[in-house]
């Protein structure tokens, strides 16, 4: 892994360790916040699944009754028992947070509170599948709205999953192997220029010894007698 291209002094070091830290705290909250959301997403996700099938069947009732009702009586009668609808529908929405993602909330209102204020025709000259039919359409659209609110929350919860997993593979991946490798560098760098220095003073003070006390002079009649004790022996 490449490291960063940075100047090897201590405070740049103290800088990298703490972007190190923050990036760490940061992969780990990220990595929370992945796993809690594919747990509410597969949540999602089965709930989702559950209410297509029921609303699917439920829209395949409606749809025989309306055929049946449609068999029993003229296209005439049809159409004046459905002109005129007796009950209004009003759609709530708002929104709810789901680890920083804010899904939809659907809710129905209807202008009456009376659930059998429905039928906007008599009963005299209908047929009961009419009936059945307009009352299963009443019926199946809360669900409707529920699996429209599914859907679009497995959608915004996905692509924030996706965005949470680039996020938590950068810092695993890139971001903290080059802080670390740029650590490793600094701090050999540093431990190079601090044997070197010690090197340097260790010369200074031999050198400055030398001057004050001689020392060169010793050293050479030291070495001129330990030739002198080789060539006797």
């Amino acid at each position: 892994m490449a490291r960063l291209q940075v100047n090897p002094t201590r405070m740049e070091l103290n800088r990298m360790k703490s972007k190190l830290r923050t990036a760490k705290r940061g992969h780990k909250l990220l990595k929370d916040k992945r796993d809690e959301l594919m747990r509410q997403f597969l949540i999602l996700v089965r709930e989702n699944k559950a209410l297509r099938e029921k609303v699917e069947e439920g829209i395949r009732s409606c749809n025989k009754s309306f055929v049946l009702a449609r068999a029993g009586m003229s296209a005439e009668a049809m159409n004046v028992a459905l002109m005129s609808p007796k009950q209004e529908v009003y759609i709530e929405t708002g929104s709810r947070n789901v680890m920083s993602v804010d899904v939809p909330v659907f809710s129905v209102k209807t202008r009456t509170s009376d659930p059998g204020d429905i039928y906007s025709y008599g009963y005299a000259f209908t047929s009961s599948d009419l009936d059945g039919a307009v009352k299963q359409t009443a019926e199946i659209l809360p669900q409707m709205l529920r699996l429209a609110e599914c859907e679009k929350s497995c959608q915004l919860m996905a692509v924030e999953i996706e965005k949470t997993r680039r996020r938590v593979n950068a810092l695993e991946h890139v971001m903290i192997p080059q802080y670390e490798e740029t650590i490793k560098y600094i701090t050999m760098k540093l431990d190079e220029n601090e044997r070197s220095s010690q090197v340097r003073l260790m010369k200074v003070k031999d050198m400055m010894l030398k001057e004050a006390h001689g020392y060169e002079d010793y050293d050479k009649a030291a070495v001129s007698r330990e030739k002198k004790e080789e060539e006797r022996s």
